[in-house]
């Protein structure tokens, strides 16, 4: 089957000034290169490309000028003054126009989003993390959950962290649920993939000659100290370990200081996406004291 998108990468090619139209009757190669993508992994992988609906998730890559390859959206149905402004400036390279009953079929959701996007994968270059004197860096070991790696990028974005770096084999961060627990925030913070901490601990070594001094702070029920006893002001490295094993022998080793949550009642542990909003939080309150 012919992927219906690759004539873009054709060298020499130019982009006409207005997408073009493809208008899709039935369940053919294009309807089922996004359905595809909104299902497999190992495609969206191979493809370089993910499915994206929803209005702040589409806004948010916009605003943030990640690259919409196309949209696809329904003929039967009047659209909004939101999605009709979309399209009329778009720069999308094709806008596919589907009956209602298989644009309901392609979407994730109870209630089919007006648009669709197919958007491009930034590469996994941590160059895409802007560094600052302040850095903070959240590094997720091997998430197994998409709804608590979406949560955890959620919370980056909203207390102040740089960027993410995901290492090891995960769930996929491109999953149209890691994308909506993140409810916009994804195209917000710069993610990257790393094969393992070994390229991690080889960046690390480049930033401390950039940067001076990196803490490296790992969190674990019997750490160092308390979270509130530890200074977070200097530049970052928090890890955060896998959800059933917690942190890797390799990470506990990397860490300058491993931190702990204090805690009443029954409870010994949290969810790891809890456990490091209460961790971010700490470090944006005590990095925001005159």
């Amino acid at each position: 089957m012919t992927e219906p998108h690759l004539e873009r990468k054709q060298s020499g090619m130019k982009q006409s000034s207005r997408p073009r139209v493809v208008k899709i009757y039935s369940e053919n190669n294009d309807f089922q290169y996004a359905e595809t993508l909104r299902r497999k992994r190992e495609k969206r992988l191979r493809q370089r490309e993910f499915f994206v609906e929803g209005v702040r998730p589409i806004n948010q890559a916009l605003q943030y000028h990640w690259h919409i390859r196309a949209f696809l959206y329904s003929r039967d149905k009047p659209l909004s003054d939101w999605a009709k402004n979309i399209l009329n400036s778009s720069q999308a390279e094709a806008h596919y126009e589907l009956p209602w009953h298989l644009h309901a079929k392609l979407s994730n959701k109870s209630e089919p989003s007006e648009l669709i996007a197919l958007v491009t994968m930034p590469d996994d270059d941590v160059s895409r993390i802007p560094l600052k004197e302040d850095l903070l860096i959240v590094v997720f070991d091997r998430p197994s959950s998409p709804g608590n790696l979406g949560t955890i990028i959620r919370s980056c974005d909203a207390l102040g962290v740089d960027g993410m770096i995901i290492t090891g084999h995960s769930v996929d961060l491109y999953d149209p649920e890691t994308i909506s627990a993140t409810t916009g925030s994804f195209f917000a913070l710069p993610v990257v993939r790393l094969p393992s901490q070994k390229e991690l601990v080889t960046w690390i070594d480049i930033l401390k000659h950039q940067l001076g001094h990196i803490h490296v702070v790992g969190s674990d029920e019997k750490g160092d100290c308390e979270l509130t006893e530890h200074n977070f002001k200097q530049p970052t490295f928090l890890i955060v370990g896998n959800e059933t094993w917690g942190m890797s022998a390799a990470y506990r080793e990397l860490c300058d200081t491993v931190v702990s949550i204090p805690m009443a009642g029954s409870a010994t542990s949290l969810n790891v996406a809890c456990a490091t909003s209460i961790l971010l939080y700490e470090i944006s309150r005590q990095r925001h004291l005159p």
